[in-house]
């Protein structure tokens, strides 16, 4: 026989261990998961801010065709865009509003000045941020060192992109294998680069390198310019006379416009051009308008990867929803980042920030779409420890991976015609 006492004994243990060992049963599991995401979709980097848009949101339909996120009841992703306008001081605001609507994550900004304002609110907010573009060591390391240091609790910065450091490493090792295999050997090289929190880092990162991996060239120019300019016909002159083989920029769209046209205006002659990594010399909208000046630059950057059938089936996709656009950098690295962040979710069972914050740390994502040298993992600063490039040239008014040998889609053109000399 049950008595009153014994009955509220048993059902009160009961009842505790329920809320103890099945929490994720009695817990109301979301609808929807919001995840904010900010990107310079107007203003001079527009071009590049709708590509990463359209690819985080392939990526969230993606997952969600998928049945969404299982172990939360299937909840579905809803992606909360937001345009920085290509400007820092609007990121910011803008990862400050997304949060206010429910983002539980964050993602973006392309731009690293973008994405070093947004830090500081991720960091306060406790909301985890997974950087899908942006190459500045200083994002994650700042905030790890802060984090060393006691001066804050929890890192909630994390990324999915190379660093500067990495760039310039697989910069100097690209050039000095394609000049074996060309069997060229440029001996004077002008390094020019936009002068902002992308830029600056970038260049210094492919100096460091090639002062400690050695090349066969010398870098007998350095010259800086700022973005967006007007003109751009001093700077140039100023890389003609130091009588260059090869001109290594770092630039923007408009930079990259200004640039080119003004090299083949000045009739620089070189062997080639070859960035360290750079936008604004391989997007749809910047092959248009140069045309035949564009063609042949190569250009170090994280790609996707050519070779994955995965990668292919998105690829295909994403140039019917972008109107023939190529699936590239941008795009890329922002849907990859929705994958990774759909596995965070997975794993965590939870939109606690502390439980995303450790799945993020235990990640091992096997199979990326971008050209990577292992699984995705994050190391201790909050990078991804496989975060590679590749070189891609424009040839035929497309960009290709041209190296390394094993993702190659097409032969490498080097040296190449003088820009008065393509038809």
């Amino acid at each position: 026989m049950v008595n009153r006492r014994t009955f509220l004994k048993t059902t009160g243990v009961a009842a505790g261990t329920a809320a103890l060992g099945f929490p994720a049963i009695l817990r109301a599991q979301p609808k929807e998961i919001k995840i904010g995401a900010v990107h310079p979709v107007t203003g001079p980097l527009a071009e590049i801010g709708q590509a990463c848009r359209l690819g985080a949101q392939m990526a969230v339909d993606a997952v969600n065709a998928a049945g969404g996120i299982k172990s939360m009841g299937g909840a579905k992703l809803t992606l909360l865009p937001g345009d920085s306008e290509t400007k820092p001081d609007v990121a910011r605001a803008v990862a400050e509003r997304l949060i206010n609507e429910g983002a539980v994550m964050l993602t973006g900004a392309f731009h690293s000045g973008h994405t070093m304002a947004m830090v500081p609110v991720a960091q306060q907010r406790r909301v985890p941020f997974l950087v899908d573009i942006s190459a500045a060591d200083v994002i994650t390391l700042n905030v790890a060192q802060s984090v060393k240091e006691g001066k804050q609790k929890t890192q909630y910065v994390y990324r999915n992109f190379p660093t500067t450091t990495v760039f310039g490493r697989k910069a100097i090792q690209f050039m000095n294998e394609i000049f074996r295999a060309t069997g060229t050997s440029p001996k004077r090289a002008v390094l020019m680069y936009t002068n902002d929190p992308f830029g600056k880092p970038q260049s210094e990162g492919f100096i460091k390198a090639h002062k400690e991996q050695g090349a066969p060239f010398e870098i007998v120019e350095v010259i800086p310019f700022p973005e967006v300019p007007t003109d751009l016909s001093t700077e140039v002159s100023k890389a003609k006379a130091a009588k260059p083989d090869i001109i290594c920029p770092i630039t923007r769209p408009a930079s990259a416009t200004l640039l080119l046209r003004e090299l083949a205006k000045q009739r620089v002659e070189i062997l080639g051009v070859i960035s360290p990594g750079a936008p604004g010399l391989y997007e749809k909208g910047q092959i248009d308008a140069l045309g035949k000046l564009i063609e042949y630059t190569m250009d170090n950057v994280p790609w996707v990867n050519p070779v994955s059938p995965k990668a292919r089936k998105i690829a295909e996709e994403y140039a019917k929803r972008s109107g023939g656009k190529i699936f590239d950098t941008n795009s890329g690295y922002s849907y990859e980042a929705i994958l990774i962040m759909a596995d965070v979710l997975e794993r965590a069972r939870s939109t606690d920030p502390d439980a995303l914050v450790e799945a993020i740390r235990a990640t091992n994502m096997t199979d990326p779409i971008m050209v990577a040298a292992g699984p995705v993992r994050f190391n201790e600063v909050g990078d991804t420890t496989s975060a590679s490039t590749a070189m891609v040239q424009i040839l035929g008014q497309r960009p290709v991976v041209v190296h390394p040998k094993e993702s190659a889609e097409a032969k490498l053109v080097f040296p190449v015609p003088k820009f008065w000399e393509r038809g």
